[in-house]
């Protein structure tokens, strides 16, 4: 596997793997006050899986993001992004990322949000292979969205357009 400072270019073995819950995360940054200060936050991963192919641009990726799990530590603020001005938690318990192909260090796909589709291109930061018997690997991937694509519009000025999204998935050969 050959690392170049932050990024590890070898792809895992071929196979389907599982997202493990437990082990992943998506992580943001954003800014609110008229963009003086920042927040960061994230989101629990449901469910998900990955499928490495051969040739590698033909695999692919599903992960289910638990729209209700949103959390920045600030309860009032937690509490009025999952309501129905921000993400609609209650009627959009789901936030859903799906690609069907891989662009080199790139994994264009699909995200869902409030039920509205737009597409995402997550840049892969790192893949790390485990030395477990069992076949299983951690990657990181980032991207950055705007929250009004999808929608989600209250607060404008206020809460922050733009957020940075990190994900860090740990994934179990299945």
């Amino acid at each position: 596997m050959e690392t170049n400072e932050n990024r590890t270019t070898a792809a895992p073995a071929l196979g389907h793997y599982t997202i493990d819950p437990g082990a992943s995360a998506v992580e943001f940054t954003t800014r609110h006050m008229f963009g003086l200060l920042p927040v960061r936050g994230g989101f629990a991963i449901r469910s998900g899986g990955v499928d490495i192919a051969e040739p590698l641009g033909g695999s692919g990726v599903r992960a289910e993001i638990d729209a209700a799990s949103f959390r920045t530590g600030n309860k009032q603020r937690d509490a009025a992004v999952r309501s129905a001005r921000f993400l609609d938690a209650e009627r959009h318990p789901l936030m859903t990322f799906t690609a069907e192909h891989l662009d080199g260090p790139s994994v264009p796909g699909t995200l869902t949000v409030r039920g509205v589709p737009r597409p995402v291109s997550l840049s892969i930061e790192s893949i790390e292979e485990s030395a477990s018997p069992t076949g299983s690997f951690s990657a990181r991937a980032t991207t950055r969205i705007d929250r009004t694509e999808f929608g989600v519009t209250a607060a404008r000025g206020l809460a922050g357009r733009h957020l940075t999204v990190t994900i860090r998935v740990h994934c179990v050969r299945s």
